[in-house]
Order: C-alpha cells, then sequence, then structure tokens
C-alpha cells in the first residue's frame, strides 16, 4: 500500500475531492484525519473507511479560524501520534463572487479566509507537527484558474487560488531541507457540486467545456488519484510543483514563457 504507516489530515473531507482523497488514503494504508464543518457528512466518510477496514477520526474545524487549525492538527497527533501529510483544501467558491465591480467586499474577504488564510493557518501549525515526524508533505488545492482566469467571471475565487500557487512556492524552497515537500494540486473544471452550483445553467457549463480539450468536466476521485501520488513516496523529487490535473486546458490556452 502506497501510504501504509501514514497518517493524513484532509480539510474539506466531507465531499468532493476532499471525500474521495480520505477514503483513498484509507485504503492505500493511511489513518485519515477528516477535517469539516460538516460533522454530518464528515462522519459519514469516517463511517464509510471504517467499514472498509480502515482507521479514522473526525474533527471538526473552520479553517478560516487560528484556533480551529491549531485544533485540528493537536487531533491528528493526539489521535495517532504524528502527521505525516497535511491536505489543505477546503475551499469555497461564493454564487456571488463575480467581476471586480459586481463582487462585493464581504464575498472577496470570505473567500480569501477560507481558501487562502484556511491554507496559511493549516501550514501554521501543521508544519511544527510535520517536523515532529521527521519532514512530510503538503498539498494545497488551487485551481487551473490561477493559472489560466476563468471564462465565467469569479474573481475573488481566482485570486485566492492564486494566492495559494504563491505560498505553496515559497513554502516548498524554505522547507525543502526540512525533508517536507509542499506542492499544489491545480484541478480543472471538475463535475462536484460546488462547481455545478456555480455554474447554474447549460450555457454557462458549455462555455467551460468548450475550452477543455478532453471535452467533458474532471471528477473528485481523478483528482483523489493525484493527491495520492503527491502524498506518497513515488512523487519524493517533487515539490514546489503546480500540478495541473485539467484536462489539458492549460495546454491549449497558456502559452510557456
Amino acid at each position: 500500500m502506497r501510504l501504509d504507516g501514514k497518517v493524513a489530515l484532509i480539510t474539506g473531507g466531507a465531499s468532493g475531492i476532499g471525500r474521495e482523497t480520505a477514503l483513498l488514503f484509507a485504503k492505500e494504508g493511511a489513518r485519515v484525519l477528516v477535517v469539516d464543518r460538516d460533522e454530518k457528512n464528515g462522519r459519514a466518510v469516517v463511517g464509510e473507511i471504517e467499514s472498509a477496514g480502515g482507521t479514522a477520526r473526525f474533527a471538526p474545524a473552520d479553517v478560516s479560524r487560528a484556533a480551529d487549525c491549531e485544533s485540528m492538527v493537536a487531533a491528528a497527533e493526539s489521535a495517532f501520534g504524528k502527521l505525516d501529510v497535511l491536505f489543505n483544501n477546503a475551499g469555497i467558491m461564493d454564487s456571488a463572487d463575480d467581476d471586480a465591480v459586481k463582487t462585493e467586499e464581504e464575498v472577496w474577504d470570505r473567500t480569501m479566509a477560507i481558501n487562502l488564510k484556511g491554507v496559511f493557518f493549516g501550514c501554521k501549525y501543521g508544519i511544527p507537527a510535520l517536523r515532529r515526524a521527521g519532514g512530510g508533505v503538503i498539498l494545497n488545492t488551487a485551481s487551473f484558474v490561477a493559472v489560466l482566469g476563468a471564462a465565467t467571471p469569479q474573481l475573488a475565487y481566482t485570486a485566492s487560488k492564486g494566492g495559494v500557487l504563491a505560498l505553496t512556492r515559497e513554502l516548498a524552497v524554505v522547507h525543502a531541507r526540512e525533508s517536507i515537500r509542499v506542492n499544489a494540486l491545480c484541478p480543472g473544471p471538475l463535475r462536484t457540486e460546488m462547481l455545478m452550483k456555480f455554474l447554474d445553467t447549460e450555457e454557462k457549463k458549455q462555455r467551460r467545456l468548450v475550452h477543455v480539450p478532453m471535452g467533458r468536466f474532471g471528477e473528485a476521485r481523478e483528482m483523489a488519484q493525484a493527491a495520492l501520488y503527491l502524498a506518497s513516496d513515488e512523487s519524493s523529487y517533487v515539490t514546489g510543483a503546480s500540478f495541473l490535473v485539467d484536462g489539458g486546458i492549460t495546454s491549449a490556452y497558456v502559452t510557456p514563457l
């Protein structure tokens, strides 16, 4: 098993990418702390893992709150004795997010607090735990829009994910000689509840899909497979990467410098 003996903490673990990753990591031998504000569905994921013979616990947290992030890391170490993999995956896409003129300040602030500050808090409290374990892996969920920009305006979301990429690169450099690898997973358009709520008309869906060379939305389980590679020792020489799993969209539209 590719994560045998590892302990993984996954934020946003109750649904979407987080849920699929929690199930896969547990199947691959990791003990998993599922973290989410949604206790009902978070505990349901833990139940699925345990029913399949894996080991998991649930911890409630709002990642925009420093105290919650400190507590979730403490919960992982208390339950499992260490932390090897920190997956800062929790995020939102507010339906009121639009262009600079139409996006309200509260939408901007809330998006930044969860999508970007939440990653900062996860790293702030998670890195000392990884040091105590002798090293480890940080995965941060960014997005293809941080590289390409979105056809449907979502300025706060795009800016927050660009921040995640910058944060990831700097942390990767700073902590490389501590045996701590830091990478960003950059999904393309996914057929998840979060995106489908935002792309709430067929016109909006097609405005995305027309640009995707593979012609379809990705699946959360495909992102979980990418996360597994980045979390495992198979990617032992990979750090500071913006790992694009996007159906080819950025290859079609981004010109290398």
